[in-house]
């Protein structure tokens, strides 16, 4: 996998696309990244800047924690379930 690229790198590139003056083929190829990694970086930072609709990486990293504390919960309660039934069955009044 390749190394991850500065967000200083990352800002540049993205403005040159912006300026519209290269193709993104060419700029990708001068920056020595590939084309739809370039592509994919103006497409996250244009829905980040409202130009584009789609899920922020602010509000995707928060969906992301919310399923995860979601999962967890879930979890917990089927434990306490578990539980309570144990308990119930064990601690049964006889008739």
């Amino acid at each position: 996998m390749p190394r991850p690229h500065p967000p200083e790198f990352r800002q540049r590139a993205i403005e040159l696309v912006r300026l519209n003056e290269k193709p993104v083929s060419q700029i990708a190829e001068d920056l020595g990244i590939s084309d739809s990694c370039l592509r994919n970086w103006v497409k996250r930072a244009d829905i980040d800047d409202g130009r584009r609709a789609g899920v922020s990486t602010d509000e995707r990293e928060e969906l992301v924690r919310l399923r995860r504390e979601l999962r967890v919960a879930k979890m917990e309660v089927e434990i306490l379930k578990r539980a309570a039934a144990y308990f119930a069955k064990d601690h049964a009044l006889p008739k």
